[in-house]
């Protein structure tokens, strides 16, 4: 049975850039630190025009392969918001999934805690397909084995299109202090 994978801790968050809804015309504000203890989220998420902030890696040359890993886990340091991971994969069909305007993300929501540091799972199988915040009903399959980027967000919009009960405008700080794979 393999062991867990550590994907990124601590200062090798370096790259990881914030996106935030001003790609769409959105007023949300959002950075990206990083250090010793992991990388930060710090926003100001505006719900008129957008909603939503995040924070991403830089693309995985090669993909990164997580085929022989059954979860990911988040070591983080929550503020009690719902949140979502997104995942990139190349998609054997030609990079044509790309070609989808704002791409094709795998997509599942996560909760968190206000207090302290916590882990969550994800299960690979839970996560589903979906383009900017809309989920796709076609017979695609996640490739785990083919994942070029992780994204961490939070949005008004839910992994299931709908209004995410557990979005809150204002202020903002999530910590990430680890990414794991799990067998």
């Amino acid at each position: 049975m393999a062991t867990p994978l550590l994907v990124v801790s601590g200062d090798g968050f370096s790259g990881w850039l914030a996106l935030n809804d001003t790609v769409m015309g959105g007023n949300s504000t959002g950075v990206c630190r990083v250090g010793p203890e992991g990388l930060v989220l710090e926003a100001e998420v505006v719900e008129q025009g957008g909603g939503f902030v995040s924070c991403r890696s830089p693309l995985f040359s090669p993909p990164l392969d997580l085929g022989a890993y059954r979860a990911i886990e988040l070591e983080l340091r929550g503020d009690g918001r719902r949140y979502k991971l997104a995942v990139a994969c190349t998609d054997g069909l030609a990079g044509l999934t790309e070609l989808i305007p704002g791409g094709l993300r795998w997509v599942t929501e996560f909760d968190t805690s206000a207090d302290g540091v916590s882990r969550v799972e994800i299960p690979l199988d839970q996560l589903r397909p979906s383009v900017r915040a809309r989920p796709l009903n076609l017979p695609l399959r996640f490739d785990a084995c083919r994942i070029t980027r992780l994204q961490v967000l939070h949005s008004k919009f839910g992994d299931d299109g709908q209004l995410n009960a557990g979005f809150r405008a204002g202020p903002l700080r999530l910590g990430l202090v680890a990414i794991r794979a799990l067998p």
